[in-house]
């Protein structure tokens, strides 16, 4: 890690090319900013300058929301095979494009290649998914128990939405809204994050080149994210809003939505645990657990935070992982090889060191890693951590960052105690032989996913979804479709 500046010097920082540079897609076509605003996107890896975007303000929020209302009603007529013959389009042009989409991922976010590849195919995955669902809409219609009417169930779309996505996954979390809202009939204005907007960009150009009628798709790139949300959000044409972010951000949404009753779905922050058993395969586990904390270097909602141990364990897991951990080489997502890129900012990078910095502090002891890597970029260590004091600010924030913290545990019991406190619930990670428990511990966790005996979380086919303060509706599976349907019923007398 020491060479990583020479690294970083000799590596040829992937082109991210082909992107409509400065400009907003509003109604089909692409036109700068009203104020000609503009705003730099940074390399996190060299702290250079990939691109000059817009920068939208209040004005261009409304009129991408003007496209997407004059569009809403020809596209809510669109027959559901259209509609999904347009995202299928969409999946195959994305997976022929798989280097194109994973060199700009890297060169923004700063994910090692072959992560942002992966991120490639779970993004398309979305689009195959909500391609084979439009035609898919439910409904039914049955005899009233009285026998006197008939019901008729109906799904019809919520209307104009507004979508905003993170910076972590810049692809796959634009095509897990974009995709559901157009299977669905919805128009949508798309805001993806200040510090990743090219993927934004480019995903928004190979809809229009499938096909996908104007105003349809609008993205609106910004560095004033309050300035375009308090716009649109307190519009009446306005109908949904769906966001993927930090859940302080979150409760700020959800107040500014209130006022015109919106529909919601929020995907909020997490604090995972990854529970291991005395039973548990610990070669398993351990594979597991890298997968679980360090996909995306740990900046995933769904990253394993808590690594709670049985106390029969926790010396040989803390041992296996702790040699895995050394092992993982840090250094630019372009360069072959690489295990952790960069955090995506100086702030990031340091509000990490500083959560492991106040953990030892507190008598916390360091197995591995623990600081900030020297130079150009914003790298941190992969790092463990043991014996933290229970109330350390590390085991109750989101991490977001390369860091494991392992606490052991006596029994079932202290577990589930251990897990559950936290005010949010995404996900959870359990390793066990023993089948009864693992559905003891699927019913006791408060979570909104549990994965049993795998690191591997998402998958298009499944709903994604937090409890308490991780949020609230779901993304992906036949429920991320209803999230855009408003369902209306009708009663034949006899």
């Amino acid at each position: 890690m020491d060479g990583l500046m020479e690294e970083q010097g000799r590596e040829r920082r992937p082109l991210v090319d082909d992107l409509v540079a400065g400009t907003l897609l509003i109604g089909g076509a692409w036109h700068p900013a009203t104020d000609g605003a503009t705003f730099r996107v940074e390399d996190p890896a060299t702290e250079e300058t990939l691109a000059i975007v817009a920068d939208a303000g209040a004005r261009d929020a409304r009129r991408a929301l003007d496209a997407a209302v004059r569009a809403a009603p020809a596209w809510a007529a669109t027959p559901p095979r259209e509609r999904g013959e347009l995202l299928r389009r969409a999946f195959d042009l994305l997976g022929e494009r798989t280097e194109r989409f994973a060199s700009c991922i890297t060169a923004e976010m700063g994910k090692p290649l072959t992560d942002a590849r992966r991120e490639v195919a779970y993004a398309a995955d979305f689009l195959r998914w909500f391609a084979e669902e439009a035609v898919r809409v439910p409904g039914r219609f049955t005899t009233a128990p009285d026998g006197a009417t008939q019901i008729l169930v109906t799904g019809r779309p919520v209307g104009p939405c507004y979508l905003v996505t993170p910076w972590n996954f810049p692809l796959a979390m634009a095509t897990r809204k974009v995709a559901p809202a157009m299977a669905a009939g919805c128009t949508a204005v798309l805001k993806p994050a200040e510090l990743t907007p090219l993927t934004a960009v480019m995903f928004c150009e190979l809809l229009v080149e499938v096909g996908v009628p104007p105003g349809v798709v609008n993205l609106v790139t910004t560095s004033r994210p309050a300035e375009v949300s308090t716009a649109l959000l307190g519009d009446a044409r306005l109908r949904k809003l769906s966001f993927t972010g930090s859940t302080a951000v979150g409760r700020v949404l959800l107040a500014q939505a209130a006022p015109q009753v919106l529909r919601t779905s929020m995907e909020l922050g997490g604090n995972a645990h990854f529970v291991v058993f005395e039973d548990a395969d610990l070669d398993a586990a351990v594979r597991g657990a890298v997968l679980a904390k360090f996909r995306n270097g740990g900046q995933a909602c769904t990253a394993a935070n808590r690594f709670l141990v049985h106390r029969h364990v926790a010396e040989p897991f803390t041992d296996r992982l702790v040699r895995q951990v050394r092992a993982l080489q840090v250094g630019p997502g372009c360069s072959p090889g690489t295990d952790i890129g960069p955090l995506v900012d100086g702030r990031a990078a340091r509000r990490v060191e500083s959560l492991v910095q106040r953990a030892l502090d507190q008598g916390a002891r360091l197995l591995a890693g623990g600081k900030r890597v020297t130079g150009r970029g914003h790298f941190v260590e992969p790092t463990v951590l043991t014996d933290v004091a229970p109330d350390a600010e590390i085991l109750t924030e989101e991490i977001f960052g390369p860091v494991v913290v392992v606490t052991q545990f006596a029994d079932e019991r202290e577990a589930v105690a251990l897990a559950n406190a936290t005010d949010h619930g995404l996900a959870s990670y359990v390793y066990t032989t023993d089948q009864a428990r693992a559905h003891r511990m699927l019913a006791a966790l408060d979570t909104g996913m549990t994965r049993i005996n795998t690191g591997l979380l998402s998958n298009a086919a499944a709903p994604f979804g937090g409890v308490k303060q991780s949020g609230s509706g779901r993304e992906g599976g036949a429920e991320g479709l209803l999230e855009y349907l408003d369902v209306r019923s009708a009663a034949f007398g006899g």
